[in-house]
């Protein structure tokens, strides 16, 4: 048996670690709130420096005896400096700042940093309900935002914008009505999943109100990418036949019901926009458009290196080059960011169809497009192989699975892959769930939580119940 997780951690020391891990997952996902009322956006970048100090803090800090979490840490940090090194090659051959790919490297790989914060931490089952109960909570302001906003503010009959003004917690983002919806989802599909504690017509309403949330925010590539990860997740499942058929069950219900919303309720047919067929094929404009990158980008190849190490960090149509530089120019360019034509030539393209602001589903500028674009197809590889060690090491349940796939698939969308708050947001539940399975593995069943409790009298307590603190 591997030597017990939990170590004999000061108390204070704790605080200090859950402090940190707090403070950069805050910064991160409700800081779009704090802008909205007038504060500098450059507060925008405050998570960048948070979270990959308190990842440092707590390496160097923290003693990890179990050898399957060592194991982990240490592949996940090598894993991460070979991609580090594929950025700053990139960067040096194609003379890219070294602002772009210090911002690169983090925007990509942040919330690894932070999941690795998580799992190594010596956690008792009390701190993991305390950790469990922050995440829980964000997830149900983000939605209570957005219903605020729809409801009581009625943003969406704004001129500008429209539904897309639906952001939840994530307000003023560009794209912050896809983020808030997604993060609801996740939030939604976590909570029915692993809230036992909590009735099950209840979790269901809750997922039912979250997959509301993404219909008013008009983000249906949301729901797309959760029914096409729920049906590759199904393919490693043919192993257990059981989870296999009910997996399917499910998702039959969930796929037919859906359908018979988009044909029968007026807030669903904004999903007919994708059912055309003459814009796909080799020559639709969704093909054209979406396909773009691909003809953009090697046309600025100027050697051997460039397709192997693309063309450089922040130069093509990542979360940096596509978005960022543009939106904080005033603050990067002093900083000495270096910037690229073909950023500009994709984004004319986008400008130029008649698609192109139709849906992000069609858009070129995507995370594995960028990463392959900035970074070649040694950034590909090594950014695959993060994931791989995650995989492997780290999800341990379905819930993690199914997110890991989520984010894949988003990366073919838009640049999800690289936004803050959902990224953030999913490493936590997946670390969570890493370290109450490593819990539950290391200690004995009369240690492990109950499941059946009695229903709360009080408010307080049925509170404490639906952030899963009792």
């Amino acid at each position: 048996m591997n030597t017990p997780v939990l170590l004999k951690t000061k108390k204070s020391a704790f605080i200090a670690f859950s402090t940190l891990i707090l403070l950069g997952f805050y910064t991160t996902f409700y800081i779009r709130i704090f802008t909205s009322v007038g504060i500098p956006s450059a507060i925008n970048f405050l998570h960048l420096l948070i979270v990959p100090w308190a990842c440092i803090f707590i390496l160097t800090k923290t003693r990890i005896k179990n050898k399957a979490q060592i194991a982990a840490v240490k592949e996940i940090i090598f894993a991460l400096f070979i991609f580090f090194t594929v950025n700053v090659a990139s960067a040096f051959v194609n003379k890219a700042g070294f602002i772009n790919y210090i911002l690169n490297f983090l925007l990509l790989c942040e919330h690894f940093l932070l999941l690795l914060a998580i799992i190594c931490v010596p956690m008792t089952w009390e701190r993991i309900k305390g950790l469990r109960s922050h995440i829980v909570f964000a997830g149900f302001i983000n939605t209570i935002f957005a219903y605020i906003q729809y409801y009581v503010f009625r943003l969406h009959l704004l001129g500008a914008g429209g539904a897309d003004n639906i952001k939840g917690v994530f307000i003023g983002q560009g794209a912050g009505h896809v983020v808030g919806a997604s993060v609801a989802l996740s939030f939604g599909a976590f909570y029915v999943l692993s809230a036992k504690i909590i009735p099950i017509w209840l979790r269901l309403s809750i997922l039912l109100i979250t997959i509301w949330h993404m219909n008013i925010a008009d983000a249906k590539q949301s729901i797309l990418i959760f029914a096409l990860a729920w049906m590759i997740l199904l393919l490693t499942k043919f192993k257990n036949i059981g989870k296999l058929l009910q997996y399917l069950i499910v998702g039959i219900i969930l796929i037919a019901g859906f359908y018979w919303c988009v044909q029968n309720i007026p807030e669903f047919r904004a999903f007919k926009t994708w059912i055309r067929p003459e814009i796909y094929g080799p020559d639709g404009e969704a093909t054209l458009l979406k396909t773009s990158i691909f003809r953009i980008v090697p046309s600025y190849y100027q050697s051997f290196w460039n397709q192997w190490l693309g063309l450089g960090p922040g130069h093509t149509v990542g979360r940096l080059g596509g978005w960022l530089i543009k939106d904080y120019r005033e603050i990067l360019i002093p900083l000495g960011i270096t910037i690229h034509p073909a950023s500009n030539e994709v984004w004319n393209a986008v400008r130029d169809s008649w698609l192109g602001d139709q849906s992000s589903m069609f858009s070129p500028l995507f995370g594995w497009a960028g990463i392959w674009g900035d970074l070649g197809f040694l950034g590909l590889a090594s950014f695959i192989y993060i994931w791989s060690v995650v995989w492997r090491r780290i999800c341990v349940d379905d819930i993690s699975r199914l997110f890991v796939i989520c984010v894949f698939l988003f990366g073919l969308v838009l640049s999800q892959m690289e936004e803050p708050g959902y990224m953030l947001y999913i490493s936590s539940i997946i670390a969570i769930q890493y370290q109450e399975h490593q819990y539950r593995k290391t200690y004995s069943t009369a240690e492990q939580p109950k499941t059946e409790l009695k229903n709360p009298k009080t408010l307080k307590g049925w509170v404490k119940r639906l952030l899963l603190i009792s």
